[in-house]
């Protein structure tokens, strides 16, 4: 099946770290601003074809009027193993891995993609089930950032966990009942983030599983962040540490 991105961060993305998965670019003819023209430029080196055709059609293929005026036609994306990640982790220790149980908001998971990709993580991992999939709107609430992050999507999630703990891999849950802060915590050792469903938050199989829980302090009635701005700070947080730890050094 093929997978449809649109948006002008997404499309240059694809472009620029996996060229290889696009098969088409689709552009409206009513009018392209200079950051499109780069991007057709990019495509044509890389001999990719490129057509023109009615804004109508791009609303049609992209399913939305937000595409601005272009459109990418790719080769199905694929997760990656859970080893791929592991190993990447291996290599540039400490790891740092996202573990989402169950995010199903595209626009979520878009964002934790996005945000586990700048600050530095070395996968995301995702449940089988009821979880949203690697679609269309995922690639553009991440900015592009699906292009170059690996995700992998794993049957069990609890006993990924406990995989990750025999690999010396902390896992910290986060949620609001927790009884410690997540800024008490020391992130500079290999890490494994646990972020809830929008809903329910954490499974509790999935919670026992993990090393200890933690809560990101708020004030006001909400009952909590939501889950995509919980996991930007619980990444920017366990990043913030460990730059401090090395610019001490």
């Amino acid at each position: 099946m093929i997978e449809t991105i649109y948006g002008i961060h997404p499309v240059r993305e694809a472009l620029t770290a996996r060229g290889h998965r696009v098969r088409e670019i689709w552009v409206s003819r009513s009018g392209q601003n200079r950051t499109v023209a780069e991007i057709l430029a990019q495509a044509r080196e890389l001999g990719i074809k490129i057509r023109s055709h009615e804004r109508q059609r791009l609303d049609a293929r992209a399913g939305t009027t937000a595409h601005q005026g272009i459109v990418a036609l790719l080769s199905p994306s694929s997760f990656v193993d859970l080893d791929d990640i592991l190993e990447a982790a291996q290599r540039d220790d400490p790891a740092l891995i996202l573990v989402l149980d169950g995010i199903q908001d595209p626009q979520n998971l878009g964002g934790l993609i996005r945000s586990a990709y700048v600050c530095g993580a070395h996968g995301v991992v995702v449940p089988k089930d009821r979880a949203a999939s690697l679609t269309a709107a995922v690639a553009k609430a991440s900015a592009g950032a699906l292009e170059h992050m690996d995700v992998a999507r794993v049957t069990n999630l609890k006993r990924t966990l406990e995989l990750f703990k025999k690999q010396g891999i902390w896992v910290v849950g986060l949620t609001m009942e927790a009884d410690r802060y997540l800024y008490e915590l020391d992130l500079c050792q290999p890490t494994a983030l646990v972020i809830g469903g929008e809903a329910k938050g954490i499974r509790p199989l999935v919670r026992q599983t993990c090393d200890l829980l933690a809560a990101i302090p708020q004030q006001g009635r909400l009952d909590s962040f939501n889950a995509a701005a919980a996991g930007a700070m619980a990444l920017y947080e366990t990043m913030r540490q460990r730059l401090t730890v090395a610019l001490q050094k």
